[in-house]
């Protein structure tokens, strides 16, 4: 009964702040025929006005925003890139604001570029290596040598998580130092939206902390798979 309920636990743990995410999101969506411009139009008048040499604006796919430093791109899925919405503007100014981190080579860039990639390649390490695990069983035929594969791959799947929470501190700097003030100082929302935005940039903020509890929540559905 004990692990039912720590099951339940991890599962809502794990899910509960990427439905926030998303709920977020979702609610601030709802276009707004008075914005002043859509989330790609800010994005590049942002550009411009803080003079980011070399830095460019591009449509990519829903739900796929994010800056792109080795392309030096701002990648706005299509409905913020063309949506005159809350979350359109504020996610529009988040990753201009990690523009801003990367054009000026502060220190705090740093964690995305040393440890994304990292993070990225350790997570997809692990997912092989448990992939791997009835292959291995067949050819080793060793209870202990089985063990070890199944544990380095949790160990690199767990390493993968933990460096996307390294990188938290960026994402709160591009929101709340970057992108909130430049949204209200330069009056680009209302006095009314400002509550709503600062929601939308929080929960950007938060999404890759939500991605990295899924990560270790995946861990242990393989690890219920292989005891199968």
């Amino acid at each position: 009964m004990i692990f039912a309920v720590l099951g339940l636990l991890l599962v809502i743990s794990a899910y509960v702040p990427q439905l926030w995410v998303r709920h977020m999101m979702k609610k601030h969506h709802r276009e707004d025929p008075d914005m002043p411009g859509t989330g790609g139009e800010l994005a590049n008048h942002l550009v411009q006005r803080f003079q980011l040499d070399g830095i460019v604006v591009e449509e990519t796919d829903e739900g796929r925003d994010h800056f792109d430093p080795a392309a030096k791109a701002v990648r706005l899925s299509p409905s913020n890139y063309h949506g005159r919405s809350v979350t359109a503007v504020a996610v529009a100014a988040h990753e201009v604001g990690h523009a801003i981190q990367c054009f000026r080579n502060e220190p705090i860039f740093e964690l995305r570029k040393e440890y994304m990639p990292l993070a990225s390649k350790l997570g997809k390490w692990g997912i092989a290596l448990m992939m791997s695990v009835p292959v291995a069983a067949i050819v080793l035929r060793s209870p202990i040598a089985i063990g070890v594969v199944i544990g380095l791959s949790v160990i690199l799947q767990l390493m993968g998580a933990l460096a996307y929470l390294i990188v938290l501190p960026e994402e709160w700097d591009a929101s709340f130092n970057k992108a909130l003030p430049i949204l209200i100082e330069g009056e680009y929302i209302t006095e009314e939206q400002h509550k709503g935005a600062r929601q939308v940039l929080r929960a950007a903020a938060l999404t890759y902390f939500a991605g990295a509890l899924a990560s270790i929540l995946n861990i242990g559905r393989w690890l219920m798979v292989l005891r199968r």
